[in-house]
């Protein structure tokens, strides 16, 4: 079920102070404490708040270093025709890897800080009020003295993607001391998400931060080029709890060859040996292979769903993997939360969903095998 307005308001209000009284919501929001009672309930019936404190509770936080950016997606009305004008409708929508996986996290109740940069124009405002509105903490996001970072993909009429550019000029003014300003927040994370859309120098100085305070990290290649220009990073003398990249992705990482089943778990085995202690390779409609150092790769298959439009899909996936980590539940176990997450997002119109909850993915979880 999706949220209104103002439960979406209600839900910000409480990210930033889960124990806020209802007549101090009432305040801030200027209606009525019996108003914000009814909202309350209905946000518990919808899965969203499971109690007072809930939503932000104790448990450490996701910090997640990345993208933020506009996106603008075309879909085509009928099968692309290339080279030419095609037919269709457009969106835009507030977008970015990094952004989108910590606004996911956000919706599932976790406490994320997303440390990123965009410019000082109009697409900066309404990409950071969104954002804020949806519960990310942004006090690392920087003001740049460039263009708002854009995204435009083009979908065929069945959703899938044609082709996508991303201008990430504003991203790539981030740099280590812009970074370092999120130095304690970072030590005291859970986990830290790093986003290949950042520059080299950026992304090494938050590595290297979560790395000092034992925080586990997981990187997020996003793209073939930019995981081939990722690959010297990935190191046995810089650790990476995870790396989650596509088939093609993992090859530009790699350097092997990925077409069948035995070189994908071979590519999988050269970054355990380069000290990736989990490798989770995406496989589109197939599912998902996940690699760990010390045990057998297990196949996950994808769960299955209408596909809508596949943006955003691995975002959620992402998202929804961390939060499971953070829960308690084993990295196979979480990868599967996260199959569900990107099967709910597919059948969405959302890059990310507003009505996701815990209670929405675990309904949509498909059984173990």
């Amino acid at each position: 079920m999706a949220l209104t307005e103002r439960e979406q308001q209600i839900v910000a209000l409480l990210r930033r102070d889960p124990l806020l009284a209802t007549a101090a919501i009432a305040e801030r929001l200027g209606t009525t404490r019996a108003a914000v009672n009814v909202h309350l309930s209905n946000l518990g019936k919808k899965g969203v708040i499971l109690g007072r404190g809930y939503i932000l509770g104790e448990r450490p936080g996701v910090v997640v270093v990345g993208g933020a950016n506009i996106d603008v997606k075309a879909v085509s009305a009928a099968r692309v025709t290339p080279a030419t004008s095609n037919p269709g409708r457009s969106t835009m929508t507030p977008g970015g890897v990094g952004r989108n996986v910590a606004e996911n996290l956000a919706r599932l109740g976790v406490r994320t800080h997303l440390v990123s940069a965009v410019g000082r124009d109009d697409l900066a405002d309404k990409l950071l009020r969104e954002t804020m509105a949806a519960g990310v903490l942004l006090e690392y996001v920087h003001r740049a003295d460039l263009p708002t970072g854009t995204y435009t993909a083009v979908l065929d009429c069945d959703g899938e993607l044609v082709v996508a550019v991303a201008d990430m000029a504003a991203v790539e003014s981030l740099g280590p001391a812009q970074v370092n300003e999120a130095r304690d927040v970072i030590a005291g994370a859970g986990l830290v998400i790093l986003d290949g859309n950042l520059p080299p120098a950026a992304l090494t100085h938050a590595r290297d931060l979560a790395a000092a305070a034992g925080v586990r990290t997981i990187l997020e290649p996003v793209s073939v080029p930019k995981a081939a220009a990722l690959a010297a990073s990935v190191a046995a003398d810089l650790p990476l709890y995870a790396i989650t990249p596509n088939r093609d992705e993992l090859a530009a990482l790699t350097g092997l060859p990925v077409r069948t089943d035995r070189q994908v778990r071979a590519a999988a085995a050269d970054l355990h040996a380069r000290g990736v202690e989990h490798v989770w390779v995406r496989l589109g409609r197939r599912g998902s292979l996940f690699s760990t150092a010390s045990a057998k790769a297990v196949e996950l298959a994808a769960v299955p769903t209408e596909v809508h439009d596949v943006t955003g899909a691995g975002d959620s996936m992402l998202a929804a993997f961390c939060y499971a980590l953070l829960e308690g539940r084993e990295p196979v176990e979480a990868a599967r939360y996260g199959h569900a997450a990107a099967a709910l997002t597919i059948a969405s119109s959302h890059t990310v969903r507003p009505d996701l909850t815990p209670r929405l993915i675990q309904s949509a979880l498909a059984p173990a095998p």
